[in-house]
């Protein structure tokens, strides 16, 4: 593994973190790239130095919302922006007309953002079946999800994640939306896994709803996130927190009549997060140019190279790395290995890779090269000889 690192398609120049670390932990919180902290700090001189009266802080948050549904594959008025993925999935939770014996169905396994919204509506009487993984990697199968279909009542929505945090298997959206819709289901996807990382095309695979924060694979801050609704279910899902900005009048300061805005705006109850968009913005312009199937051409790349070597080593690799379900998660234990102590004893080497999923999960990004892999290896080879 010594041929020449070939660059990816993010420039790592923009990326000071290199200098220091070998950064692989994009699953968890990204490192920030000199344009996004650049446009951070931009607006808020902008702010310090004009305060309301200089830019057009509504205009930029409407190009960065433009970026956002041409990397989602939506449309601009199906976008909204949150806080984070949770708030958005909150807005689902909280915003359809649920009955006693309605039925959600999700994947065992998802993270508690995924699940704690709405196993909350229990109280309610909704039920929520979990569906146990059954396949490598943890994953839950396109058959899986149709047996638990017809186990019961049709369900009112199957709510999941894109890519699975723990180990990295990707749903195939387009299948389970296709089953979902003949079931008569909602599909709300959990995307923050995978949106920056992997291609999308909600609209074409006909997801739903969909929320993701930035600070993952989007390489924005923390605080600022995405969330899509289509255009024909907005109707029916209400507005969890109405507010002046929700209203298609909503300059209209006299007009106390509550007619929600026409798009997704509706489910913006006020002042949005203004410097994490301009972040965002920035990070999207970082993504879109560099394409996103090159990103994931490249990702994926590494992901292959790092198993291959991680085999050579033998660690066994948990995650699934074989057909449509791989991810650019890769998750392995080490036998006589605690995961904790092994991510620990790699950050003293200088190798920032998180605890998941049973085992040790590394997730590079379109900046990462062949010699960050490798010097990932080195030092698990290293830790391996002194044990």
């Amino acid at each position: 593994m010594s041929e020449r690192s070939v660059a990816g398609p993010l420039p790592r120049e923009l990326f000071p973190i290199c200098d220091a670390w070998r950064y692989l932990n994009h699953a968890s919180v990204s490192a920030l790239a000199t344009p996004v902290a650049a446009a951070m700090m931009d607006w808020t001189a902008t702010a310090l130095e004009g305060g309301c009266f200089s830019g057009a802080p509504e205009d930029h948050a409407e190009l960065v919302r433009a970026k956002a549904a041409r990397l989602m594959g939506v449309a601009s008025e199906e976008i909204a922006f949150v806080k984070n993925t949770s708030e958005g999935l909150g807005f689902v939770a909280s915003g359809i007309d649920w009955h006693p014996g309605d039925r959600i169905l999700i994947p065992g396994l998802e993270f508690p953002s995924n699940v704690y919204p709405w196993t909350a509506l229990e109280s309610r009487g909704v039920v929520v079946d979990a569906i146990p993984p059954e396949g490598p990697g943890e994953a839950v199968t396109l058959e899986a999800f149709q047996r638990a279909i017809h186990r019961g009542p049709p369900p009112r929505l199957l709510a999941l994640s894109w890519v699975q945090f723990r180990r990295g298997w990707r749903n195939d959206l387009a299948a389970l939306t296709q089953v979902a819709h003949d079931a008569g289901a909602l599909v709300c996807a959990d995307v923050i896994q995978g949106l920056g990382v992997l291609p999308a095309e909600l609209g074409q695979w006909g997801v739903d709803l969909a929320a993701g924060g930035a600070h993952k694979w989007l390489l924005g801050p923390p605080g600022i996130g995405l969330f899509f609704v289509r255009k024909g279910i907005m109707e029916r899902l209400r507005p969890a927190e109405p507010g002046w900005a929700s209203v298609r009048h909503r300059e209209e300061w006299d007009n106390l009549q509550l007619v929600w805005d026409d798009s997704a705006r509706r489910y913006e109850s006020g002042t949005v997060n203004l410097v994490g968009i301009a972040g965002l913005g920035a990070a999207l312009d970082l993504l879109l140019a560099a394409g996103e199937e090159a990103l994931w051409e490249h990702v994926d790349g590494l992901c292959r190279r790092l198993a291959a070597g991680l085999a050579d080593l033998g660690a066994r690799v948990l995650s699934a790395r074989e057909g449509d379900g791989r991810s650019g998660i890769v998750t392995f234990e080490l036998a006589g290995h605690d995961p904790g102590e092994l991510v620990e004893r790699l950050a003293q080497r200088k190798v920032v890779v998180s605890p998941r999923g049973g085992g040790v999960r590394v997730s590079p990004h379109g900046y990462n090269d062949s010699e960050d892999v490798d010097a990932l290896l080195e030092a698990l080879n290293e830790i391996t000889r002194r044990s």
